[in-house]
């Protein structure tokens, strides 16, 4: 009877076979294996989420969660503060320029150690009255040769809380308006510096004003 040869599929589960086979002892029992056999999962048990691996003992301690503001619950966020007056002050605007006079004058000056050898007070004027009395005590005061003089403006009052406007007003239109006439035909070439007055001869109520020699 000729023999017969193996299939693929017989030959293919025999090489299974063999590599899943383990030798006998000398005594006939299994050698001892390491690493038990793992155990199939029994598919009537109810599934369950794997394990948690424990938190270890040493480490950071996870990040707390951050209260959620209840703007953002409602899906509106604040809107960040608006500033409606940007414009630098005079104060400031004045302090920014450069000294022109000499500056140990311009020290004393500053300090209240010198003092006006005229003045000038615009208050309860309207604008257009305290321009033309501005222009005429300063030309007087530059033809009479005087160099330190002091004009009053006063601080001015600031809106009352029913005032209402387009645009935001700032207290004192003389104490604002005087700077700018000042650099203006035919006083800027009149005058050599502007600077706030010391307390002592109004404060920011008043301005020091510094002209030129007369040619």
């Amino acid at each position: 009877m000729p023999r017969r040869r193996l299939t693929d599929d017989e030959r293919e589960l025999w090489q299974r076979v063999a590599r899943s086979a383990r030798r006998l002892s000398l005594s006939g029992e299994l050698p001892d294996d390491p690493t038990p056999p793992a155990t199939a999962p029994d598919p009537r048990a109810p599934f369950s989420d794997p394990p948690v691996p424990p938190a270890k003992a040493k480490g950071k301690a996870p990040p707390r969660a951050l209260p959620i503001p209840p703007a953002a619950l409602s899906g509106r966020a604040s809107p960040p503060p608006v500033r409606l007056d940007l414009a630098e002050t005079v104060s400031e605007r004045l302090a920014k320029e450069p000294v022109r006079m000499d500056r140990n004058l311009h020290r004393s000056m500053t300090r209240g150690k010198l003092d006006p050898e005229s003045r000038i007070d615009l208050h309860g004027m309207t604008v257009a009255e305290a321009h033309s009395a501005l222009n005429g005590f300063l030309i007087s005061a530059h033809a009479r040769g005087l160099r330190l003089v002091l004009v009053i403006t006063g601080k001015g009052r600031k809106p009352g809380p029913d005032h209402v406007a387009p645009m935001p007003v700032r207290a004192g239109i003389l104490k604002h308006e005087v700077p700018h006439w000042l650099r203006l035909p035919p006083l800027n070439a009149l005058v050599m510096e502007v600077r706030e007055a010391h307390r002592s001869h109004g404060g920011t109520g008043a301005y020091y004003i510094y002209l030129r020699k007369r040619r």
